[in-house]
């Protein structure tokens, strides 16, 4: 019995979990920090208060539970990983050994060091924790105004976003759409509250198709998005941002959507990284020369066949973990394995309510209520998947 141990329960390492769950020869732990799995994809509609915390997140150990103990998961955070050894340490000073190792602890937000001020004063959304904080700040904001609380009784509220990429639109789309929805039962109230996008780029979705840029940057303007692109970040305090032309935005409260880092693990390990702390992979995904440890989704960078670096979305997180799960499948049996070679095959854009864009294998191209059904049944799908394997578990557990 071989056994493999996977570190991170993101949209890579459960996708490599269930890729190798069907090998009765391999027994498989998944150690995580958190005890529950965050889809990130959703979590523009977490932070606009349209999703709830069970459509976001999904308990770990139930979910371990519903492969019929051939999963175990241990809830500990990874201090370090000895490759010679092939051994990794838990917190709790507890050592596991494995035969494979797959590395798929994710990446956090890139407050970036050189705007001062930005880490203390914005919110994230690659973690669940902060992605809750400006929930609740966000909640709070239109309370209060309904309220008319003093600080807030008179005059515009401004929201700012930091970063026009695909989350950063999403977060504001969707936070415009229930503003907007809000308008029709608490008036002014909701139309004093105005949501800024802010990128450094000269468009927003830099390196996104013309299509979805020219149908989103639409879609956005009539949500009543104000969007500032070219728009270069020098520092935030508490109550303006700063821009490096000398002009200023007052602002309530701000997120942070415009960089990703690899998570605090990878500082330890003596192997090559990028400059934004990602693990630099061979060919076959393998870490360190080491042909028995893999790294899967966004703590390594991935390319194409042709050398160009893939974005660290879920989509590619999953492939990878597919690829990574066949790849050891077949270093057990002593049979030959490619390299990775993988693309992105589509993206669908979250844009308020109802309403999405997408293309699709490069030529078809949607928008409207088509491109939300569409994206709606791929995330149900997903969704669905992770609770039919929980329900798995409970009656396991209750036999």
């Amino acid at each position: 019995m071989k056994k493999v141990l996977v570190i991170g329960g993101g949209y890579g390492g459960l996708r490599a979990i269930e890729s190798l769950y069907k090998y009765d020869d391999i027994a498989i732990t998944l150690i995580d920090k958190n005890p529950f799995h965050y889809l990130q994809t959703e979590a523009y509609g977490y932070i606009a208060g349209r999703f709830d915390v069970h459509e976001v997140a999904i308990d770990l150990k139930n979910w371990c539970e519903g492969f019929k103990e051939r999963v175990t998961f241990v809830h500990s955070e990874v201090t370090s990983v000895d490759f010679e050894e092939k051994m990794v340490s838990l917190m709790d000073e507890e050592k596991l050994q494995y035969d494979y190792l797959i590395i798929a602890t994710g990446a956090k937000t890139h407050f970036f060091s050189f705007i001062e001020g930005l880490r203390e004063n914005s919110f994230g959304v690659k973690s669940l924790e902060r992605a809750h904080n400006f929930r609740v700040a966000f909640e709070d904001l239109i309370y209060k105004k309904l309220r008319h609380e003093e600080a807030y009784k008179d005059g515009e509220l401004n929201i700012a976003v930091g970063g026009a990429g695909l989350s950063g639109v999403e977060v504001a789309a969707e936070m415009a759409y229930v503003l907007e929805t809000y308008s029709k039962t608490i008036g002014d109230t909701a139309k004093e509250i105005h949501i800024y996008l802010i990128d450094a780029s000269e468009t927003i979705l830099p390196g996104m198709g013309k299509y979805s840029i020219e149908k989103t940057h639409k879609r956005l303007e009539s949500l009543g998005v104000k969007i500032l692109t070219g728009a270069f970040i020098n520092s935030v305090d508490e109550s303006h941002i700063f821009f490096k032309n000398g002009e200023k935005l007052h602002y309530n409260f701000m997120i942070f959507t415009g960089g990703i880092k690899a998570s605090e693990l990878n500082y330890d390990m003596q192997t090559q990284k990028n400059d934004i702390n990602q693990l630099i992979a061979s060919e076959e995904l393998n870490v360190q020369g080491h042909k028995e440890v893999f790294a899967i989704g966004d703590c390594v960078e991935i390319k194409d066949n042709e050398g160009n670096v893939l974005p660290p979305t879920a989509q590619i997180a999953e492939k990878s973990a597919e690829y990574v799960a066949k790849t050891i499948r077949k270093r057990i049996d002593g049979v030959r394995s490619e390299a990775f070679d993988a693309d992105v095959q589509g993206i669908f854009i979250a844009l308020g309510g109802k309403y999405a864009v997408g293309e699709v294998f490069k030529f078809i191209k949607v928008k409207g209520y088509v491109a939300y059904l569409l994206k709606k049944a791929i995330t149900h799908a997903y969704y669905l998947g992770l609770r039919l394997r929980i329900n798995t578990g409970f009656k396991n557990r209750i036999r």
